[in-house]
């Protein structure tokens, strides 16, 4: 390129002047055109872009504008990278010793167990918030995984809960989201005035004279088997246990659409399924409603440190309560213990089986009467639909299918409902 005006400086011959208007004059084209070729590729990569990712950081693109990281929020955002312990898993197949060496060499690495500065303001923090924001309800939440995935899923839950339960107030057990991260999260609900903030939870306290106090002080010592499934599920499925015994409400699971009020339900538990004759065959703590220090409470913690089984999906959740109540049922301290068991239709009016077809739009005429008359059944007795996230993270809400439905007409903000 170079020789080539120097060339032109030297000649300035008349027939390569023109030459030389015609090539610029071609490359100004092909650039130009080159232009408007990547803005277009780049747009509509862009949206396929935010569309793809939109399950891992959906609310950054929806609500927050700011785009560059502060050096501390770069610090804060690999932390939680760091953090994501759901990983933290053994290999397959050791021994209940081997497991147990490997979990005492990893213990450091597991950043639910530790206590800190912030976890350690636990108690005065939940107290301070219940006290000062005259709640009519006391709801409870956890999230033991980095924040950057807590997606339009998990938000539309809260958005939901909102809508039927404007004056409750939602703390959200999570040391991820107990972060400026977190906090932009849920800023475009506080913004609008509700209530609802995350608290880095402090095991030790929540423990603390319950009948797990003992198992857990085994676990940070590394003297109990964590087990294969993750550590972060089994905990949750305590942690749920062990704030409502301390503080009363109700604990939720994130993977809900709520329909409508439930403050008036009072120790209660939800049945997921139920036999030909009416009877439950199988509960679930996905949903918990009890009185503060609830004598239930305290036996399904007593049934976790007794049974505990980190090897078995559900031994210390679903099928932990569905076990303790049995029990109580064919014995005499059921009416002492003042509990109500709720249908299915309350909660779980869905089998995780089926929950792919409350995803999926109308394609028949008899589908949309389908549609119709789910949609007439769950208006009457439900208060909320258990969405089951392990079946149905993935798939996407189409435009006019039941959980599309249900989202927009229960929904505070509504954004972006069928890129979810």
């Amino acid at each position: 390129m170079f020789k080539m005006f120097d060339y032109y400086k030297k000649s300035r011959t008349k027939s390569f002047h023109l030459f030389s208007i015609l090539s610029f004059a071609l490359i100004i084209f092909v650039i130009t055109f080159s232009d408007r070729l990547i803005s277009n590729f780049s747009s509509s990569h862009s949206i396929a872009f935010v569309s793809k990712n939109s399950s891992e950081q959906p609310l950054r693109s929806t609500f927050v504008h700011k785009s560059i990281l502060s050096k501390k929020e770069k610090i804060v955002k690999e932390e939680e990278e760091i953090e994501d312990h759901v990983n933290l898993m053994p290999l397959f197949n050791l021994t209940e010793e081997q497991r147990i060496s490997w979990f005492k060499k990893k213990l450091t690495e597991f950043s639910i167990l530790k206590s800190t500065r912030l976890s350690r303001q636990f108690s005065s923090r939940v107290n301070k918030f219940f006290n000062t924001k005259s709640c009519r309800v006391q709801l409870f939440m956890t999230w033991i995984s980095p924040a950057n995935s807590f997606g339009r899923r998990e938000f539309f839950a809260l958005e939901t809960l909102f809508k039927s339960h404007p004056k409750g107030c939602l703390i959200i057990l999570s040391r991820t989201l107990d972060t400026p991260r977190g906090a932009r999260i849920l800023s475009p609900l506080t913004q609008l005035g509700y209530k609802v903030v995350a608290v880095t939870p402090e095991l030790s306290f929540l423990f603390n004279s319950t009948p797990v106090e003992s198992w857990f002080d085994d676990l940070k010592n590394g003297r109990k088997d964590p087990g294969e499934i993750p550590l972060a599920q089994n905990l949750s499925n305590l942690i749920r246990l062990a704030v409502l015994y301390k503080y009363g409400g109700a604990y939720l699971d994130t993977d809900f659409i709520i329909l409508k009020d439930f403050s008036r339900l009072r120790n209660s538990i939800g049945a997921q399924s139920i036999s030909a004759n009416g009877n439950w065959t199988r509960l679930n703590n996905a949903v918990l409603i009890f009185d503060k220090k609830h004598p239930l409470l305290y036996k399904f913690m007593e049934e976790f440190a007794f049974s505990f089984d980190g090897n078995k999906w559900g031994q210390n959740g679903p099928y932990l309560v569905s076990r303790v109540v049995e029990r109580l049922m064919t014995s005499t301290q059921k009416n002492q213990l003042n509990f109500t068991v709720l249908p299915p239709i309350s909660f779980y009016p869905v089998d995780w089986i089926r929950i792919p077809g409350f995803f999926m739009k109308s394609n028949t005429r008899s589908h949309s009467r389908w549609i119709e008359a789910k949609l007439l059944q769950l208006s009457g007795e439900t208060y909320g639909v258990h969405l089951w996230n392990k079946q149905s993270s993935t798939m996407k809400i189409e435009q006019g299918s039941i959980i599309g439905r249900l989202i927009s007409e229960h929904c505070l903000l509504c954004k972006d409902i069928y890129s979810s």
